[in-house]
């Protein structure tokens, strides 16, 4: 979760708007929706039992699941910033629907794990079933808190920008 609530969008608010940031040199690769259904099946894959599982082993596949999750979220983050970097409204609706398209995933997802009566991963704690349950909707917690809460709070800062656009950026007649 470090990597995608904490380590993408810092990284991302960094990058924004500057010559770095791929959003404005290739905006249609860029698309949020886009950027939030390809981070939608990386992490849903990853949380995949034989996946996870894999990962968990570590080595080389726990470095391909949390180099994939830091790419896919800057790719998402950049898409929905970038875009609301260069000031329009439209960009900022874009960011805020792909921010909270991910929220909305992520909360799922969370909550799946969280509220899972058996272990969904094969990794147990030396065959300890309760602990295994544990740690599993202990992490599905996490997830649920942090993911979403990350995407909603990037969401509503650029749904903020929306709100506080002068109207004229907007196309609404002023009186």
């Amino acid at each position: 979760m470090s990597v995608v609530a904490l380590a993408a969008p810092l990284i991302a608010v960094g990058l924004a708007g500057t010559r770095l940031d791929p959003s404005a040199s290739v905006p249609l690769l860029c698309s949020p929706l886009l950027a939030a259904m390809l981070e939608f099946a990386i992490v849903w894959s990853w949380h995949m039992p034989a996946l996870h599982g894999a990962a968990r082993s570590g080595g080389w596949r726990l470095v391909a699941e949390q180099g994939s999750f830091l790419l896919a979220g800057l790719m998402l983050w950049l898409s929905c910033l970038g875009r609301a970097s260069g000031g329009t409204v439209a960009g900022a609706l874009l960011g805020t629907l792909g921010l909270l398209t991910t929220s909305m995933h992520m909360t799922l997802l969370g909550a799946l794990i969280a509220f899972a009566g058996r272990p969904l991963y094969g990794h147990a704690h030396g065959g300890d079933l309760a602990a295994t349950v544990a740690d599993q909707q202990f992490g599905g917690v996490i997830m649920l808190l942090a993911g979403g809460l990350a995407y909603l709070a990037g969401g509503l800062v650029l749904m903020a920008r929306v709100v506080l656009a002068d109207p004229s950026s907007r196309g609404e007649a002023t009186p």
